[in-house]
């Protein structure tokens, strides 16, 4: 089961308890998620993610960051990824939404054989709305964003004034004050239209 959230909402024992005007009452929330790729054509990996994204009714893309060409961090002899970030309305919650990145993950290929390790495909759930959750499963916001440039630069094209609820400072300022001095290099300019396939 996942943690509390901040800013938890009362669940309701049976939806037949709701009185008809509630019945459909579930919003849209703004999730922001990281997407790499270390392994085969990495772009095309990414806009095939993008488009599964969208693929569900629950979920609709609004935007997409530029594309850099980022090195890799923690094990070091690998290919250097292709990252980037997209913001996302969704219906899901949080466990819903990470089981349909994962399942995104497995359909394009993604084995977890290596923590670290190459990948065709890694989705990861950066921010969901303002929402704090800490579950073995789970932990939102991302735990390491605030040490990751390859995340952070492009959050901060789609999100600059995003504040992260935990530390309470914007990600354009968590950006730079961050010491880490990976290489993150522009691929390609951000694709509005990518993100409402």
């Amino acid at each position: 089961m996942l943690g509390k959230s901040v800013n938890q909402q009362r669940v309701t024992s049976s939806p037949l308890n709701l009185k008809p005007e509630t019945r459909n009452s579930k919003r849209f929330m703004l999730a922001y998620i990281g997407i790499g790729s270390n392994l085969g054509d990495r772009q095309v990996n990414i806009r095939r993610a993008i488009e599964a994204l969208g693929s569900d009714p629950r979920n609709r893309p609004v935007r997409c960051s530029p594309l850099y060409c980022t090195e890799p961090v923690g094990k070091t002899d690998q290919d250097w990824f292709v990252n980037g970030v997209v913001s996302l309305e969704t219906l899901m919650g949080p466990g819903e939404l990470l089981g349909f990145l994962l399942s995104v993950e497995k359909k394009m290929g993604r084995r977890r054989e290596e923590k670290w390790g190459p990948r065709t495909i890694d989705l990861d759930i950066l921010f969901y709305g303002d929402q704090i959750l800490e579950d073995a499963d789970l932990s939102i916001p991302h735990p390491r964003l605030q040490e990751r440039r390859f995340v952070l630069v492009p959050l901060r094209d789609v999100a600059p004034d995003l504040v992260h609820p935990v530390l309470g400072k914007p990600v354009s300022r968590i950006l730079a004050e961050l010491d880490a001095e990976e290489r993150v290099i522009l691929l390609e300019d951000g694709n509005e239209k990518a993100c409402t396939v």
